[in-house]
Formats: structure tokens, sequence, C-alpha cells
């Protein structure tokens, strides 16, 4: 079996040229042809001997997903990419353009388990983890794509499909090869993940020495509401998890964000607001609004704009740091929340990746 070539970091090329008779310093070609040059085929890395690109090629893959399908947005800001994987699973991935701002939002999980009410990802539950190579390969797909166009990708959030601590080990090399400077050379400050509030994932994130964001899907103001919405609060008690993040922050000295998707009748009232103003105070964090994108076949509701203004208002008279996140990608399905798991469908026969 062929091994994903994005996986391997510049000594781990260097240990194989040297196994395999070759001088190491063919390494560093290897990566410039592949992250400067953007050229992954090995017959047009000309300064490779023939000799030398046969076994590459026998040995190596670059690419494990294809594109089936992209979508644009009525605003053109946004576009969702539908990614076939080797084992003819699908994922998503959205591309969303802001100023100069270049954001990915990548999966890291086919389907997800924490089957959030609100959420089109976990319908049908985890189908399976994603590889590091998966995961980079979405961003460096969307790189090349932008790179014919003059530009580059600056950010990339973990907020896609599935659950990033519950592929812990995967995410974080994606995270490494993703800083890489002889990759794409993301800077970590420009590097979010978020989590549902896997604890142990959060301690254990917090000790590898990275200045990466990280975001709690929070959604509710108490433990009570939370377990109706989200099925993993029955595994963690909230005030352990909101513990975790604090420890985060000042182990990292990072910022924190808040998710919190505003659903009508649920979440939205003046006293949630009360609650949620408390539960954080004191706290360098800042809490994300996020009105309900709908989903097909669930029966929930977006809050009315008069309703997310008023709840906005309390946090800020408790001096809470809030934004508001502008719906981007309604109109493709790329919205917060609707990144779904698809079925297999005939592939559009045009694509944007080249191999």
């Amino acid at each position: 079996m062929r091994i994903h070539a994005h996986e391997l970091q510049l000594e781990q090329w260097a240990e194989w040229l040297v196994a395999n008779g070759e001088k190491p310093f063919r390494a560093k070609q290897i990566l410039n042809w592949a992250y400067e040059r953007l050229k992954t085929d090995w017959e047009e890395m000309t300064d490779l001997n023939k000799a030398l690109r046969q076994k590459l090629s026998s040995s190596f893959h670059w690419k494990s997903l294809s594109q089936s399908s992209v979508q644009h947005s009525n605003d053109g800001e946004t576009i969702k990419f539908l990614w076939e994987l080797a084992d003819h699973q699908l994922v998503e991935s959205v591309l969303i353009c802001s100023g100069d701002r270049r954001t990915v939002c990548v999966s890291s999980q086919v389907g997800c388990p924490a089957r959030c009410a609100f959420c089109a990802s976990g319908k049908e539950g985890l189908i399976r983890n994603l590889t590091a190579g998966e995961i980079f390969e979405q961003v460096f797909a969307i790189h090349q794509y932008l790179q014919e166009k003059g530009e580059r990708v600056s950010h990339v959030v973990f907020m896609g499909m599935g659950e990033p601590f519950e592929n812990y080990d995967n995410v974080l090399k994606a995270i490494q090869l993703l800083n890489d400077p002889l990759r794409l050379n993301i800077s970590q400050r420009r590097i979010t993940v978020s989590t549902v509030g896997v604890v142990q994932g959060i301690r254990r994130f917090m000790k590898e020495s990275l200045k990466v964001n990280l975001v709690l899907s929070l959604h509710a103001p108490n433990q009570h509401i939370r377990k109706k919405i989200i099925p993993y609060a029955r595994r963690y008690d909230l005030e352990e998890i909101i513990g975790a993040m604090i420890d985060y922050a000042r182990t990292t000295h990072r910022d924190i964000t808040y998710e919190y998707t505003l659903i009508s009748g649920i979440n939205d009232r003046p006293e949630h607001a009360e609650e949620l103003a408390k539960l954080v105070q004191r706290q360098p964090c800042t809490i994300n609004l996020i009105p309900y994108n709908p989903v097909p076949g669930l029966h929930l509701n977006r809050p009315e704009k008069e309703a997310i203004e008023a709840f906005r208002e309390i946090l800020e008279e408790h001096r809470i740091v809030t934004t508001w996140r502008y719906t981007k990608g309604k109109d493709i399905a790329a919205a917060c929340g609707q990144l779904a798991l698809q079925k297999k469908t005939e592939k559009n026969p045009l694509s944007l990746i080249s191999n």
C-alpha cells in the first residue's frame, strides 16, 4: 500500500531517501515541488532522476480525495467543496472569503459522534475518523484553487464535520503539517479548533505548547438545557468543561471563544442571557452568537432579530465581549451547523484539483 506523501515530515523524507540509496537533500526538493510549485506529479519533478521518480511513484501518493462537487454562494464569498475519499465516503469543507481573509473550514471526521440537536453533521452519527493526510489535503486542495487566482489560504478552522478531539492524534498532526514552514506555513495563531467539550482532549491539547485558538461549542447557559441539545453533555459536566477552558487560556495565553447557537424558545430568552453572563464573567473570552441556521428535518426555529439583539445587549451590559456571526453560505447549506453527511451521487466531471 502506498503512503500518503503529505503526511511525511522533512526528516522522514530524508530517512526514506537514505534507506533507498538516495541523498537526503532530495527531501527539500520534493517538498519544494509540492508546496512552492504546487506540482505533485512525480514526472514533473525534473531535477529528480528517473529511477528515483519511479521509486517514489510506487511508494507514495499525493491524493486521497477527489472533488465530487463545488457550490458557490450567491454573494460569491463562500464556496462549499464536497470531497470523495478513497473508500467512497464523502466529506465537506468550506472556503470563506472575507476581506483579505481566506478561511478554510475543515472536516476532521466522516459524520460526527456529538449529534447536536441543531446540527446536520451528526444526524447519522460517526462513520470514521479522517487521517492527518485527508485533513491536510482539504486545505492543500483549496490552496491550489486559490493560487490560480493569486491568493492563498490564510486561516484554518476545525469547525466542519466531526469532533476534532475525538480524532486527536490525526488533528494534531494535521495542525503540525499546516504550520510547517516548508508546507503552507499557516501561523498557529490563525488556526482554530472547535470542540463540543471533550475535557481530556482540552487538557491534553493545552500541554502541546501550541498557540492555537480554542473554541467551545457551548450553546446553553446551564447543564440542564445543554443536555437537551447536546447529547455529549451527558458525558461531561459543564463546570468541568468551563474549568478546562479557563486552564487552557491560562496555560497558552490565548483568549477563548464560546460559540452559542441561538434557538428560538430554547436558549434565547433574557433569563438565559443573564445566566450565560454569570457563567463566563471575569474570563478572558468572547461569546460568538450564531443565530440558528435551518437544517432540513429539524423542527427548530431561528430567533427574530429583536430577540437576538436583546440577548446581546444583556451580555454587553455585563461587559461580556460579544460578536454576532454574520451568516455566510446559508443558500448553499455551508453555514454553521449545515454541513451534512452526504451519500455518494454521480460525480461532477469538472475538477478544480490537479494531481
